[in-house]
């Protein structure tokens, strides 16, 4: 797992698919975290303009460069539909932080050849390590 967050981490930008203005919420910490270490991450979140003063994104499609990785902070259902854009997008890094993950989506981004990460290592925790 530990060669698999280090190729995420090698490539910016990033994505925070469920990003939130809430300062208690993970997809605010997650965001916040990627900027604290220098990090470029949009924002994304269809039913938000900004989020700490950025420009939110309503969907993977709408970002103005295509990420290296994507942190998913979304419900599953939310997360299949995640991984479908992200699919025919050609991103190839996805990050499913606890709560995010769907046996599904994580099967479809497998057989498309993505690489990801689940079943329990957080960015929060993973990122302040590496850097």
């Amino acid at each position: 797992m530990s060669s698999q967050i280090d190729d995420f981490l090698s490539g910016t930008p990033f994505a925070v698919v469920g990003a939130s203005d809430d300062r208690r919420k993970f997809g605010n910490l997650v965001l916040r975290c990627y900027w604290d270490h220098g990090l470029a991450a949009h924002p994304v979140n269809p039913r938000r303009e900004t989020i700490e003063g950025a420009t939110c994104y309503a969907r993977l499609a709408d970002l103005p460069e295509k990420p290296h990785g994507v942190s998913l902070i979304t419900p599953p259902p939310v997360s299949e539909a995640v991984v479908a854009e992200a699919i025919d997008l050609g991103i190839r890094h996805l990050w499913f932080q606890p709560g995010a993950e769907s046996r599904a989506a994580i099967e479809g981004a497998r057989s498309a050849g993505i690489h990801v990460i689940e079943g329990g290592p957080c960015l929060l925790v993973e990122l302040p390590r590496r850097l």
